[in-house]
């Protein structure tokens, strides 16, 4: 197979196959730049910064030192950010700062964000005063707000000019963003009052006034707004962009769909790595990261376990006496644990999503009620049944079947309770339910199922 093929087949497939990353590989050993800096032009950015990935650290290294070699702002931006923090140690300060001259304010704030705060100062130094104003004043503002995501570059025109002037005006300005999909009308204040599509401007009359073809502003995001709320608004009113305005309404900047995106996958990573305990790991992190970042929770889950075995070990004449119980504790554990995951995951999209808020909770906290009795119900039955003919004991069957209703309900409560109660107290519900939860079904669980069986077999 050809290296021409491998590339195609690279573009219609999004993955690269053993054969592609060994050429890859062998003209980095044989320091082939131009080969290499035409076949990363020759991909999207996107495949490129996977390219780059997939490299192993030592060629990697190699490849960014190569001299001749030129790694494009748009695959940068694409790599994660601890690939991005391995290759700034490789990057002179004057490679940094030619890679922010020719990107969007916004993704050069992305990246002035993952510079260790020494090397930050001397890249921000460096840069043209305009440039580096508007990066510093980006940074000033919260880690999470809009601001932080906004592009600083946009189209904006008084309202009081005509289609004919703003159409000339696009053409001969050169520090308008590349591509724009709609202009803002501003007024004396620069207070934004309207928007006009682009693709509108081109189809009316020269003469008409920008004020008379525009759709009034009803969308605002203001500086400070948190971004996942952003992603909100966006998803509510189906915008492909937004103005964004600070304390005093003035139009500082733009939001565009594209980080909405980024934003949103961003967030459900966070959720679902956080459920997990794993915090913001990346697959490329370092073994030592990753271990650090996982003891912690580790550790909590070590604490919660001894006290669902201290649980256990209150009943262990029953145990010694009754063998079956210990066969049967798990699947009391193991039923209510999942019913409270199922609970706790449906729970934690409706808190990010604004689904569940004060009016509907008592709503949603009977609905889970009544869906942990009939779960409950139905899985008592199954399991009762089971071991009825696995022990023929009705006794041991009337005790399972019991204990398994209660942890359904309890797993199905405690679900939806736990991360509210999270909410409420400002802790992030996605970090620490599911350790709660878990340990609330387990002990719940063998303390019912324990201290029925104590009272049925020894009473």
């Amino acid at each position: 197979m050809t290296i021409t093929n491998n590339i195609s087949e690279k573009k219609v497939n999004f993955e690269f196959n053993k054969e592609f990353i060994n050429i890859l590989n062998k003209k980095i050993k044989e320091q082939d730049t131009a080969f290499l800096n035409k076949t990363l032009k020759e991909l999207h950015p996107s495949d490129s910064a996977d390219l780059i990935e997939n490299l192993i650290p030592e060629n990697r290294s190699k490849l960014i030192e190569l001299e001749g070699f030129s790694l494009d702002p748009e695959i940068f931006i694409e790599l994660n950010e601890s690939i991005q923090t391995e290759i700034f140690i490789i990057l002179s300060v004057d490679s940094i700062v030619n890679i922010l001259k020719r990107l969007e304010s916004d993704n050069a704030l992305q990246i002035l964000e993952n510079l260790d705060e020494k090397k930050k100062d001397i890249v921000l130094n460096k840069l043209p005063h305009k440039d580096r104003f508007l990066l510093e004043e980006g940074l000033s503002y919260p880690e999470d707000s809009a601001a932080r995501i906004m592009q600083r570059e946009f189209t904006a025109i008084p309202s009081n000019w005509s289609v004919g002037q703003t159409i000339d005006y696009l053409r001969e300005n050169k520090d308008l963003p590349e591509t724009f999909l709609e202009i803002y009308i501003i007024d004396n204040n620069f207070k934004p009052i309207g928007t006009v599509p682009s693709s509108k401007v081109l189809r009316s009359n020269r003469d008409l006034k920008m004020n008379s073809i525009m759709n009034e502003m009803q969308v605002l995001i203001p500086v400070n707004m948190d971004k996942e709320e952003v992603g909100h608004i966006f998803e509510n009113y189906n915008l492909i962009s937004a103005g964004v305005i600070d304390k005093n309404n003035k139009l500082v900047g733009m939001i565009t769909g594209d980080d909405i995106v980024t934003v949103i996958r961003e967030e459900g990573e966070e959720d679902i790595l956080r459920l997990a305990g794993v915090g913001n790991e990346e697959i490329t992190d370092s073994i030592f990261v990753k271990t650090k970042r996982r003891f912690n929770w580790l550790l909590l889950n070590l604490f919660t376990a001894l006290l669902a075995t201290w649980v256990i070990s209150r009943f262990g004449a029953s145990i010694e006496q009754m063998v079956a119980l210990a066969f049967l504790m798990p699947i009391v554990a193991s039923m209510g644990g999942n019913a409270g995951m199922q609970t706790l995951a449906v729970t934690i999209r409706a808190i990010a999503t604004r689904d569940l808020y004060k009016g509907n909770f008592a709503k949603i906290v009977t609905k889970e009620f009544i869906i942990g009795i009939l779960n409950g119900i139905i899985f008592a039955i199954i399991t009762g049944l089971i071991v009825q003919l696995w022990f023929n004991e009705i006794n041991l069957t009337i005790l399972i079947s019991i204990s398994m209703i209660l942890n359904m309900i309890v797993a199905g409560l405690f679900g939806i309770l736990v991360p509210v109660s999270l909410k409420k107290v400002n802790i992030d519900p996605a970090i620490a339910s599911s350790v709660f939860v878990t340990t609330i079904t387990d002990v719940i669980g063998f303390l019912s199922f324990l201290g029925i069986g104590a009272y049925f077999f020894y009473n």
